[in-house]
This record gives C-alpha cells, sequence and structure tokens, in this order.
C-alpha cells in the first residue's frame, strides 16, 4: 500500500466561513478525516492541524481562540495515515512561508484545554490564596473562574453569531480547565 498522495497547494484550496451565514460551523467535514488551515479575519494563517475529525477539532479551537478562527481551508482523505497527514500539513506550513504563530510558541493555545489559572482577576487570586481556605474551597473558587471564562468565551461567539451549543466538560472545570465535551 502506498501513503502517496498529491498534496493540494493551501492557495489552491477553497476558503470556508468557520462560521456560516447561519451561525453554524462547516458541517461538511463532520466525522472527515483531514488536515485543516485556519485563518484569521484578514485571511492570514493562524494554525495548520490535523484530526480524524476536523469538525471536532475546529470546535476546540474556536473555543481556544476564538479571535484567530475565522477562515478555513480544509483537504479530507479516506483513510487515516498519520504519515499522510503529516505531510500534508508540513507542506502547508512550508507553502506559508513561516510558522503559523499556532504551530510555533502559541501552540499550547490552540492544542491544550484552556488554563484559568492565568485568567484570575486580582480579586479572585486573593480568594484563592486565602489562608483559611481547603482544597475543597479552592476548587469551587477555580470551578468559579472556569465559569466566568466559559461565559466570556461563549459571549465573544454569540456576538459573532454563532448559533451551535457548545458544553464544556464538567469536570475539568474543577482542574481549572476548559475544553469541550
Amino acid at each position: 500500500m502506498s501513503t502517496e498522495i498529491n498534496i493540494p497547494n493551501l492557495a489552491s484550496l477553497e476558503y470556508f466561513p468557520y462560521i456560516n451565514d447561519s451561525g453554524q460551523l462547516p458541517e461538511r467535514f463532520q466525522g472527515k478525516i483531514g488536515v485543516y488551515a485556519i485563518f484569521g479575519q484578514a485571511k492570514v494563517l493562524q494554525f495548520v492541524g490535523y484530526s480524524r475529525d476536523v469538525y471536532l477539532s475546529l470546535k476546540q479551537h474556536l473555543v481556544r481562540q476564538p479571535q484567530q478562527c475565522y477562515w478555513v481551508k480544509v483537504q479530507t482523505i479516506e483513510r487515516p495515515s498519520r504519515t499522510v497527514l503529516e505531510n500534508i500539513e508540513n507542506a502547508w506550513i512550508a507553502e506559508n512561508g513561516n510558522i503559523p504563530l499556532g504551530n510555533g510558541n502559541n501552540k499550547e493555545q490552540w492544542t491544550q484545554p484552556i488554563d484559568v489559572k492565568p485568567l484570575m482577576t486580582a480579586e479572585e487570586q486573593a480568594k484563592y490564596q486565602h489562608p483559611g481556605n481547603d482544597e475543597l474551597a479552592q476548587m469551587k473558587i477555580i470551578k468559579n473562574i472556569a465559569r466566568r471564562v466559559e461565559a466570556e468565551i461563549l459571549a465573544v461567539l454569540k456576538d459573532r453569531g454563532l448559533q451551535e451549543q457548545f458544553r464544556f466538560n464538567p469536570k475539568l472545570k474543577e482542574e481549572g480547565l476548559l475544553d469541550l465535551k
């Protein structure tokens, strides 16, 4: 079996709006294996990744980086092959001429759950670090911070016209992390 595939030029692929006129993400990529390139509002490449379900990955990236996800280009493949996916990803990054911010130093912001601890307000930090707090009290404070950050993200997405409902993993909130369920 060959893993050879014609790698399309990123420039030749069609831009899809991240959130369409109906407020939906591109459902055509639901359950599809492929490589995707995410662009900002001015169509500057922000991140290149690959996934066994492009649609689910696009949802995750949207909540993690709502200000950077405006356009997407996708190349799907029929059979999962990490080699093929990585080859396309690398070719697109090379074609771009420089490493997109999301594939460089900021990769964790695109690929890992949101850590709400660095997003604490001064008041929240004071509550969290209060000497009388036990572990349970700190967990409740962190969970409330996670809820606040979640509400802020959902408000930004609503302002962008998103109509889809996103559900965050409630167990992760206790750890101060936000990720879709």
